[in-house]
């Protein structure tokens, strides 16, 4: 390789170096916010989940609408990504999840990220409503039509199931991608999302987010109360997947980066180390030739 051609290597390695940086450092300010929003939601979300849990031991035939098996119908896959890339398998890794829940199955989406989006259509599943370029600021009330749509569909029967995929986090280094069911509601599902709330280590790994069981008078009745309970909790359990998507997203993102940067430092070292050796190995060669010169003219 020439001289010229190593150099405009190593100037444009440098200047990959100089990106990859500055979105690190990006990424690293939105992953502490996300993961702040995040872990300081999820006592919020406890509490609610056992609320789901505590209800769930009552015997009111209001809740057959919400926790009785049906085997007519199509299921429902809430899919939440990312719209953006580089941020290495955590948006592979929710996709794969969701392509083997699909497999074999009559499934129509509710696609959060342009990533799920693309997926499902490639897919060919059916897209019932697609949000792309979602804020990191999400709040409760731009859930709200998310959930509501699920919710309503599966009341009027046109699903028997309601399922959500997306990205938990663990910590800084680990996500897991996680298949929730979310209606009907099944007892087992509950205690496994309110026990994976807390994470393993750090302030937040302290708090309690188990359930406890006890029992409820509803007032003006039971059909009622749990209609208007059940549209805000699943609201509640649609807004904490998102939330802890956008926490894996930037963490995820932050270490790709890093990693990137590392490497283009590496590769910018041994291109340093090539360009020297080539450089010296011509001026040795012109040296030679100025020499042989000298000592021909001599003779």
């Amino acid at each position: 390789m020439a001289l010229k051609q190593i150099k405009n290597k190593i100037d444009s390695t440098k200047k990959t170096a100089k990106v990859t940086k500055a979105m690190e450092a990006v990424s690293a300010v939105k992953m502490r916010k996300s993961q702040e929003k995040a872990l300081g939601g999820r006592s919020y979300a406890g509490a609610a989940l056992s609320i789901l849990k505590q209800l769930s031991k009552t015997n009111d035939p209001a809740l057959d609408l919400y926790t009785k098996t049906r085997t007519e119908g199509k299921s429902l896959l809430i899919i939440v990504t990312s719209d953006k890339g580089l941020a290495g398998s955590v948006n592979s890794a929710v996709l794969k999840q969701a392509e083997q829940f699909l497999e074999g199955k009559s499934c129509d989406t509710i696609c959060i990220g342009r990533k799920a989006a693309e997926f499902a259509k490639r897919e060919g599943k059916e897209v019932i409503r697609e949000y792309l370029n979602v804020q990191d600021d999400v709040v409760m009330d731009d859930i709200g039509e998310i959930s509501g749509m699920a919710m309503g569909r599966f009341w009027l029967g046109e699903y028997k199931e309601v399922f959500i995929v997306y990205q938990n986090f663990v910590s800084t280094f680990e996500q897991k991608p996680t298949l929730r069911q979310m209606l009907p509601l099944k007892e087992e599902d509950l205690t496994s999302m309110v026990e994976g709330i807390a994470p393993k280590t750090g302030k937040y790994a302290e708090e309690d987010v188990k359930a406890h069981t006890a029992l409820y008078t509803f007032e003006p009745n039971a059909e009622m109360v749990l209609s208007a309970l059940m549209a805000y909790l699943m609201q509640i359990m649609v807004f904490h997947a998102l939330i802890e998507s956008k926490a894996c997203e930037h963490s995820a993102r932050m270490v790709a980066m890093k990693n990137a940067t590392d490497k283009a430092k590496e590769l910018t070292k041994a291109l340093t180390i090539q360009f020297n050796k080539a450089r010296q190995a011509q001026i040795t060669a012109e040296v030679s030739e100025i020499t042989g010169g000298i000592e021909a003219m001599k003779s």
